[in-house]
């Protein structure tokens, strides 16, 4: 089922499934921000990464002397949430444990995504509460679809990533190794002039960059004029970039993340994961992000 938010600047639609906002657009010119979610490309627009953002090694991880397997992003994405309250410019869905998520992730959780929708800007909380007596263990984190190239006629690698914060000339990322599917430890630099890095041909190709250390606190997208057309404003410990590799994918995704894939050689229990977030009984999460559109 999908619900509308709707102001004279934007026009916000979700579904359900993942709490998923699958369209953004902007009223002075109707243009669409956000990717359709073609499974030729990518079947999706902005799932929500829950209770893992990436992967874990093998598919598998430990916790108390017992494996569980997880596919990639865990399971948010993939299950049908509820809507528990909604206004004029605020939704909030929700999502509760089940038989058959303890069955992969052994803890009682409730999570609620908040939309809220004001101006230019579309506010995306979420709040993660541990209703059990004992601590609970996540990652959650952000995956909007942006339309890359947003102007007819202009090519991605036309584009600019934004980076207005960051006053240094360059940025340092990591890679996933595809062979098994964890973070290498090489660093790669990335190029930053007057806060802007210019959108290279085959840039994805090895898949994601992956950010860590807090190196920036807002991250957007603009055309070949160097304008941006959308920011998101965040304060996660890392975040990502990606576009399927070496499919020249009309769409790049901005991911602001609490928590990301292990690392190469991790042999650790799921509490010993680097970026794991430990929620103590009884206790809340509260993060998210914020879309600006221009």
């Amino acid at each position: 089922m999908q619900y509308i938010l709707e102001n004279k600047e934007l026009q916000a639609t979700f579904r359900t499934q993942s709490a998923e906002l699958v369209s953004l657009v902007r009223k002075s010119d109707g243009k669409e921000l956000m990717w359709h979610g073609d499974p030729a490309y990518w079947g999706w627009s902005s799932p929500v990464l829950f209770p893992f953002v990436g992967s874990v090694l093998d598919k598998t991880y430990r916790y108390r002397g017992k494996e569980y397997h997880v596919n990639q992003h865990g399971f948010a994405r993939n299950r049908e949430f509820e809507l528990v309250s909604q206004n004029e410019k605020e939704l909030v869905f929700r999502l509760t444990d089940c038989d058959a998520t303890r069955e992969i992730y052994p803890f009682a959780f409730c999570l609620d995504i908040q939309y809220v929708l004001e101006d230019s800007r579309l506010t995306v909380n979420w709040i993660v509460k541990n209703p059990a007596g004992e601590n609970m263990y996540f990652s959650i984190g952000a995956h909007p679809a942006f339309l890359a190239p947003l102007a007819a006629g202009e090519k991605q690698s036309d584009g600019y990533l934004c980076f207005p914060d960051v006053k240094e000339d360059e940025l340092t990322y990591h890679r996933i190794d595809l062979s098994v599917g964890g973070i290498a430890p090489e660093k790669y630099i990335l190029p930053v002039k007057d806060g802007k890095c210019r959108i290279q041909e085959g840039m994805f190709d090895k898949d994601a960059l992956i950010f860590e250390d807090r190196q920036a606190k807002s991250l957007g997208l603009a055309g070949g004029d160097g304008k941006p057309y959308v920011m998101l404003h965040f304060d996660t410990p890392l975040f990502g970039i990606w576009s399927p590799a070496g499919k020249q994918a009309p769409f790049i995704c901005l991911e602001p993340w609490y928590g990301r894939s292990d690392a190469v050689g991790f042999s650790g229990s799921l509490e010993e994961r680097e970026y794991e977030m430990c929620l103590e009984p009884q206790e809340e999460f509260h993060g998210g992000y914020v879309i600006e559109v221009f």
